[in-house]
């Protein structure tokens, strides 16, 4: 940071690492034999839309270089009670007891990238990939953007998650991927897809 940027108390925003999003097939290999939870096959991209033509022709382009492709993944977006948009992407498995997770962490990493490309990355917040247990638990890994980590977050009903299988998931997935210390972070994510 320069000068000028600390006297007008601008700063560059941080370099999101998405290329973390593709640590998450290993991990995926760890929570499974750790504590039983299988990634579903679904995944989403948070991020607050821009108005405007310009943002309209971006987003279009998103979905059209997604449903390009032979066995391309369902593809929709929705908006929550925020504001947010969430772009959901939906590969149908062709083993439910073993999705294409690198194919579906290839597809979050491009959102993310046209976003950034064309200039909208400041209205990134996160990306989402569930797993579920065979008991019904669900849990979703979640990659903030801005700070370039992960962490878990498990509904359990309207306003409330499991925060020991938050901390068990965390504690399982410590050497594949970057967590967020600040547990300030760990933002609950109420009525998320997938979960």
């Amino acid at each position: 940071m320069g000068f000028w940027d600390v006297v007008t108390g601008r700063s560059k925003p941080k370099q999101a690492k998405l290329d973390a999003l593709f640590a998450v097939p290993g991990a995926a290999v760890t929570l499974q034999a750790a504590l039983g939870l299988v990634p579903t096959g679904d995944g989403a991209v948070c991020y607050r839309a821009a108005a405007g033509a310009g943002f309209a022709g971006t987003q279009q382009e998103i979905l059209d270089l997604l449903k390009a492709s032979d066995g391309a993944p369902r593809v929709t977006t929705s908006q929550d009670s925020f504001g947010f948009t969430w772009l959901e992407v939906d590969h149908d498995p062709i083993d439910p007891a073993n999705p294409d997770l690198t194919g579906l962490c290839t597809d979050l990493h491009a959102v993310n990238t046209t976003l950034e490309l064309h200039g909208y990355g400041p209205g990134l917040l996160c990306s989402l990939i569930p797993f579920t247990g065979a008991d019904g638990r669900k849990v979703g890994l979640v990659y903030l953007y801005k700070q370039g980590t992960f962490y878990p977050f498990a509904p359990t009903g309207d306003d409330q998650r499991d925060n020991l299988l938050e901390i068990s998931v965390r504690d399982a997935a410590a050497g594949e991927l970057p967590l967020e210390k600040d547990l300030s972070r760990w933002l609950a994510l109420w009525g998320a897809p997938g979960l």
